[in-house]
């Protein structure tokens, strides 16, 4: 039986130097959430600077809300899966450990050890609150009052969104957490149909949106949840690599799904030649370059894990640059649709 790690509460060396780097942590999350707000309010305007696109009336509002429904599927999914891969079950802990394909089935020992606090009912709950303010905000920029708001397809669907949040937090709540899955896709399903009207091919663009939100999610919510459990084991090395190797074999689908969905979105909403005289073009073009990264911090990460080397510092970085990713996506929700300016 492998013992399990230390709690979160627990600090290695001197008392000064766990208060140092907990201060440490505490200031750099201030810092990216300070950064995350004026991205998310300064975000879409920015990029439609000289490009002729009219403004978005409450772009930055709606963004910073978009981000945090974003953000709470991402770990509300993230949890549900990251709970499993954590969960006691034979992984190989001794020699090399492929990373594809079935675990072999000699020297299996069981996972054990803490996980991590649930978030669960916050994240659906903060998701909750930001579909809803979501319809104060259309209301604000339409000059609607709020009944005739909800009578809106926009509206509609921010309810829905609301709603579905709300149960899932439920769901947490009441201790049957896989309930949640239901809810959680009726939101990605509402959030698709909102968020990318089409009157081209729509069953066509709302599949794909579906595809690539669930897949984002999945991807950068679950790492989150293993930074987090591997952090509780960090004391069991051999235990949290066990957990690093499931999640490695894991994402492969997310990413497969992320770079399927995301070609062929782009190649269906923007025109070639607005690439670069557009908000959506140059928010798009920044965010292929950081998951272009992103993705070779993941390979960085599964090379050293490979090798039986240490991969937690570039898995940090991938999670980091993940959390812009998610930002820049709903910063392309909000700025206008290419295709007018390609049409002048």
């Amino acid at each position: 039986m492998i013992p399990p790690g230390p709690s979160a509460d627990d600090t290695t060396g001197s008392p000064g130097r766990g208060t140092a780097v907990t201060g440490g942590l505490i200031a750099v999350a201030a810092l990216a959430a300070v950064l995350a707000v004026l991205g998310a309010l300064l975000g879409a305007d920015t990029a439609g600077r000289g490009t002729g696109e009219l403004r978005i009336p409450g772009s930055g509002r709606t963004t910073a809300l978009r981000f945090a429904v974003f953000a709470a599927l991402a770990l509300h999914l993230g949890e549900l899966a990251g709970a499993r891969l954590a969960r006691t079950g034979p992984v190989p802990l001794t020699g090399p450990v492929p990373l594809t394909g079935p675990a072999p089935r000699t020297g299996p020992a069981p996972l054990t050890g803490p996980a991590p606090r649930s978030w669960a009912v916050p994240a659906a709950l903060t998701g909750a609150a930001a579909s809803a303010a979501q319809i104060l905000v259309l209301a604000a920029v339409s000059g609607l009052d709020i009944t005739t708001v909800y009578g809106t397809t926009d509206g509609r669907l921010l309810l829905v969104m609301a709603n579905g949040f709300l149960l899932a937090a439920g769901c947490a709540a009441l201790g049957h957490p896989g309930w949640a899955l239901l809810p959680l896709a009726a939101v990605v399903a509402a959030e698709a149909l909102r968020a990318h009207p089409e009157p081209y091919t729509p069953v066509l663009g709302v599949t794909l949106a579906v595809v690539h939100l669930t897949a984002a999610s999945l991807w950068t919510g679950t790492l989150l949840y293993v930074m987090r459990t591997l952090r509780l084991r960090r004391g069991d090395p051999a235990g949290a690599r066990a957990v690093l190797v499931r999640y490695a074999r894991l994402a492969v689908w997310p990413f497969v799904a992320l770079a399927a969905t995301g070609t062929v979105s782009t190649l269906r909403r923007l025109p070639v030649d607005v690439v670069l005289t557009t908000a959506y073009g140059r928010v798009l073009i920044a965010k292929l370059v950081l998951v272009v990264v992103v993705s070779a911090l993941a390979l960085t990460a599964r090379r050293r894990l490979r090798h039986e080397r240490d991969p937690t510092a570039p898995a940090r970085a991938e999670l980091a640059l993940l959390a812009v990713v998610v930002l820049l996506s709903a910063i392309l929700t909000v700025v206008p649709d290419p295709h007018w300016l390609s049409a002048q």
